[in-house]
């Protein structure tokens, strides 16, 4: 079994000391030569670890100042009711989604199974980013019954917002109905779109949602950046 380069060791170590709140935005981390010793390399290696992170917009470094914190995992609510402009809002920080597909075609075995569909039924898919504070913490897939929902893909482009597109819809609320969590690591095109590094962790969620009546409207999965978002339970 291949090694860990140690360089990617100093990284994920900082990156928890961030996530724990050791270091909040503004903070500066200590010095190459402090982690040199700390870590026990040359500064080399630990210029490189830093520079991985640079790459994924955690820290950034101030010439002739040092490198600093660029920001800190977001809490984000998985309860009843899971929305992710309110979840974001609520933590003070600025939402945004961007579309990376849309279509229309022949719902898989999981998702016949988790929408209640027939063999031949079709649904609409809408993938996207989603960016906290102009920072991609997410890619998300969210399937739809297309024959409930004819006109969704319309409303998902003129609005990005699933909430208020099935609300065009006549769905005018929905509820979490289930919410399975995993860890694994960012495949190179996740990683590409969340800018982070090939293999880096990340939390896979799937989740059904339900209109007032408990009939599915939307199957979701969602690969969240593991060093952006901390997944907190709802009681709600």
């Amino acid at each position: 079994m291949a090694r860990t380069p140690i360089w990617k060791s100093i990284t994920e170590a900082l990156k928890a000391e961030i996530a724990k709140g050791q270091y909040v935005p503004g903070d500066k981390l200590p010095t190459e030569a402090t982690l040199s010793s700390r870590f026990g390399v040359n500064r080399h290696t630990v210029r490189h670890a830093l520079k991985s992170m640079s790459d994924e917009g955690i820290v950034h470094a101030r010439r002739g100042a040092g490198v600093f914190v660029t920001q800190v995992p977001t809490d984000y609510p998985i309860g009843k009711r899971v929305r992710f402009h309110q979840n974001l809002i609520s933590a003070g920080r600025v939402p945004a989604k961007e579309i990376l597909s849309l279509e229309t075609r022949l719902a898989n075995p999981t998702e016949r199974h988790t929408l209640h569909l027939g063999a031949d039924d079709m649904v609409h898919v809408y993938e996207g980013l989603s960016l906290s504070d102009g920072q991609p913490v997410a890619v998300f897939r969210s399937v739809f019954p297309a024959r409930r929902f004819p006109n969704i893909l319309l409303h998902l482009q003129q609005t990005k917002s699933v909430t208020e597109a099935v609300r065009r819809a006549g769905v005018t609320d929905y509820t979490r109905a289930s919410t399975r969590l995993k860890a694994k690591r960012a495949t190179a095109t996740q990683a590409l779109h969340l800018r982070i590094s090939e293999g880096a962790p990340i939390l896979h969620t799937t989740g059904v949602n339900v209109d007032l009546d408990n009939r599915p409207i939307e199957f979701g999965e969602t690969w969240f950046a593991g060093d952006r978002i901390t997944l907190t339970l709802d009681a709600d």
